[in-house]
């Protein structure tokens, strides 16, 4: 069942399932709730309490009326979620966007961050953004919906054993927001808010960390070099990659969840 937080004007659509320690989980750009554990119901099985959340101008949640879909706001969201189900300390698990998220959480607010599970994130603070493709990816959307979102992005350069899968992918999440147009708002404006500073900044999280990587081949927006960055800046934290040949554990809703079990 889908409810509603509502903070000021911003409505963000969550669901929750199952009873115990908590855990969050946030999704990445252009996806949705559905797309952090693949509707898998393997934590909730297990004693644990998951909260999945859309994104503001993501899924089912509104459009924020100013537009802004900056890192701050994004965690001003994240604890409005957590302060109406009264979760004080969470497991937060974040994908992409959502792994950036989880980051800048446990920078400003470490006591609410009881251990991290970073999935194939992809901020690098050393590395110029290209935000061309970005503002393409969101003039295609806005011009020409999921077809002008799929043109825009260049599947042809993704292998070929991976390329319907993707695609497939690419379509199912994009028909699931109820406002594209602020999906192709957010394509524009996050890549431009900067989640923290520098790779230093990260040796001040103190929370235990699950780095999940994803080999080139299959998702070479997420790149494994920088996924191990994250896990050599972040003290004590485990990095874990699918094997070869094998699908990205991001990919795999119930296997990333016993992974975090196991964590």
């Amino acid at each position: 069942m889908t409810h509603v937080v509502r903070r000021g004007q911003q409505e963000l659509a969550y669901e929750h399932h199952g009873e115990g320690p908590a855990v969050v989980g946030l999704h990445g750009l252009t996806a949705t709730r559905r797309y952090v554990v693949m509707g898998s119901r393997t934590l909730p099985g297990s004693g644990r309490r998951l909260v999945l959340y859309d994104a503001r101008g993501h899924g089912e949640s509104s459009a924020p009326a100013d537009g802004d879909y900056s890192y701050d706001s994004l965690v001003g969201d994240l604890e409005a979620v957590m302060d109406h189900l009264e979760i004080e300390r969470a497991l937060v698990v974040g994908i992409s966007m959502g792994a950036h998220t989880a980051v800048r959480l446990a920078l400003e607010r470490p006591e609410r961050v009881a251990a991290l599970g970073l999935v194939t994130p992809a901020f690098d603070p050393e590395r110029r953004d290209d935000f061309a493709h970005w503002d393409a990816l969101a003039r295609g959307l806005r011009e020409g919906g999921v077809e002008g979102f799929v043109a825009a992005s260049d599947l042809h350069s993704v292998p070929e054993a991976w390329r319907a899968t993707v695609e497939r992918a690419v379509r199912q999440r994009l028909a699931a927001h109820l406002h594209p147009e602020a999906v192709a708002d957010a394509l524009s404006a996050l890549p431009r808010s900067r989640p923290f500073e520098s790779w230093s900044a990260l040796s001040s999280i103190s929370a235990p960390t699950l780095v999940v990587g994803s080999r080139d081949e299959a998702d070479r927006g997420h790149p494994l070099a920088t996924a191990r960055r994250y896990a050599e800046a972040i003290e004590g934290a485990r990095l874990v990659v699918e094997e070869q040949g094998r699908s990205p554990l991001a990919w795999q809703g119930g296997q990333l969840s016993r992974l975090l079990l196991d964590f």
